[in-house]
């Protein structure tokens, strides 16, 4: 992308407010003041608050039966509800045992539900869970 906006005999870098589409040939995401962590406090569906952007939810190590689902209430006063959650499980002990969805959205807070997705064994894991909210206006 070029620079536009003329000041005297320079150019200021594109100002992407009211772009289309925002191009990166390298990463794209958050700051480091951006970001956070947070730490359940008594079980898998403790509630748990983190104003950030992006952040780890460390889960309580509590039991989850196998084929069942937990959900808990992230607060988190930048969510909106034009805004959209992504989540996924980062750090586990069994791999694969998990799946990690957001149930519903709304102002300020959304539900995160975590699945023992297998068919015979509960684990007691402190899963560890990303998420990034993408912004909509």
């Amino acid at each position: 992308m070029s620079n536009t906006k003329p000041i005297g005999v320079a150019y200021t870098d594109q100002d992407i407010i009211g772009a289309d589409y925002i191009y990166s040939a390298g990463e794209l995401g958050y700051t480091a003041a951006a970001q956070g962590s947070v730490t359940q406090a008594t079980s898998k569906s403790t509630g748990v608050t983190l104003n950030k952007s992006s952040g780890r939810i460390t889960m309580s190590n509590a039991a989850l039966a196998a084929a069942t689902a937990v959900s808990f209430t992230l607060t988190n006063s930048l969510v909106s509800v034009k805004d959209v959650l992504i989540v996924n499980v980062s750090d586990v002990g069994t791999a694969a045992a998990y799946t990690v969805y957001v149930s519903s959205l709304a102002a300020g807070s959304a539900v995160i539900t975590l699945r023992n997705m297998t068919a015979s064994t509960s684990y007691s894991e402190a899963v560890v869970i990303n998420y990034a909210i993408i912004h909509g206006q």
